[in-house]
């Protein structure tokens, strides 16, 4: 049997390469690829650059999740026409070099809506009501009604969104139930709703109570929850990140939380990821953190999957993506 992890015999049929492994089944591609003529092959590179270089060569379109594309891998399909991110964020493709090479970079930005922001929801609600410590006090044999850590009603307060794209959205809609007094949104671009105000990012990290990061990553909003911006949230101010990891320094957002100048932070993304686990942020008890794993459910794995694909089928057509990303 041939291994499939190997490169393909040359051949005039499109060749679909997936640099990263992790899902129960490949049915979808295999059949919505197949149907026009494409073959699909797997190749995990496992977050090895110099191996995806290798892996990619021979590739018309690869799908990708978190291992990086650098230019190096870019410049080596040699029959390069698109690369598909498995996903919304971006961050691990060099876009100008896939650019300067006429290769489409696309995303799957309408997928996990409603998961991702579940999760931030469920990540502030845990904060807001410490059920992390409160856990472990039972199951610690400790039973006391006095108050371990501060909790603040979140009615009436103020709510940040930094960045108002579709999961910023539905995580304002889910949190209207509780009666938050204000909405602030950092985001330039974003048409806002009756009743949310637009301000620029140090005015609401001064007056919002709750704040939840849904921003892109690049260059322009790396590090952008820094020690400076830290220092403008109030003490009981509570931080959810379910965007990237990148958003936040680590270190500055230890400092905060370990000298009570913040309230708490909910994590499900990090930079580096995985991240040490010596760090010492995994030491304090006013932080929830989960493993990237807000973008999941069965139902959000099939739709990203099956989107993924569809994208392929339309370049592989002679159409543009329908989320092209580095236009030309």
């Amino acid at each position: 049997m041939p291994d499939p992890s190997a490169p393909a015999s040359p051949s005039t049929s499109p060749l679909v390469v997936a640099i990263d492994d992790g899902y129960a089944s490949y049915d979808q591609e295999e059949a919505l690829l197949g149907a026009v003529g494409a073959r699909f092959a797997l190749r995990p590179v496992h977050g090895d650059a110099d191996a995806a270089v290798q892996a990619v060569r021979d590739a018309t379109v690869v799908l990708v999740r978190e291992s990086p594309l650098p230019r190096r891998a870019i410049e080596a399909m040699a029959r390069g026409r698109a690369v598909v991110r498995y996903g919304i964020g971006v961050d691990n493709i060099d876009q100008q070099a896939a650019r300067e090479r006429r290769i489409f970079v696309a995303n799957v930005p309408d997928y996990g809506i409603d998961e991702v922001s579940s999760q931030a929801v469920a990540l502030l609600l845990a904060l807001n009501r410490r059920l992390l410590l409160h856990d472990g006090e039972v199951r610690a044999g400790r039973w006391s009604a006095g108050v371990l850590q501060p909790m603040f009603r979140l009615r009436g307060r103020a709510l940040g969104l930094v960045g108002y794209g579709r999961i910023a959205r539905m995580t304002h809609a889910k949190l209207a139930g509780f009666g938050f007094g204000r909405v602030l949104v950092h985001d330039p671009r974003a048409a806002l709703p009756p009743g949310a105000e637009s301000v620029d990012l140090d005015t609401l990290c001064r007056q919002a109570d709750v704040i939840s990061l849904h921003a892109p990553l690049n260059e322009a909003t790396r590090r952008m929850i820094d020690a400076r911006r830290l220092a403008l949230m109030q003490p009981h101010a509570l931080l959810v990140n379910t965007a990237r990891g990148g958003l936040v320094d680590l270190d500055a957002l230890h400092a905060a939380l370990a000298a009570g100048r913040l309230g708490g932070a909910g994590l499900d993304v990090f930079d580096p990821e995985p991240p040490d686990p010596l760090h010492p942020l995994f030491a304090l008890t006013n932080i929830v953190v989960t493993n990237h794993i807000g973008w999941y459910s069965e139902e959000a794995m099939r739709d990203l999957q099956r989107k993924a694909a569809e994208e392929v089928v339309r370049v592989l057509g002679g159409e543009p993506p329908r989320h092209w990303l580095n236009p030309w």
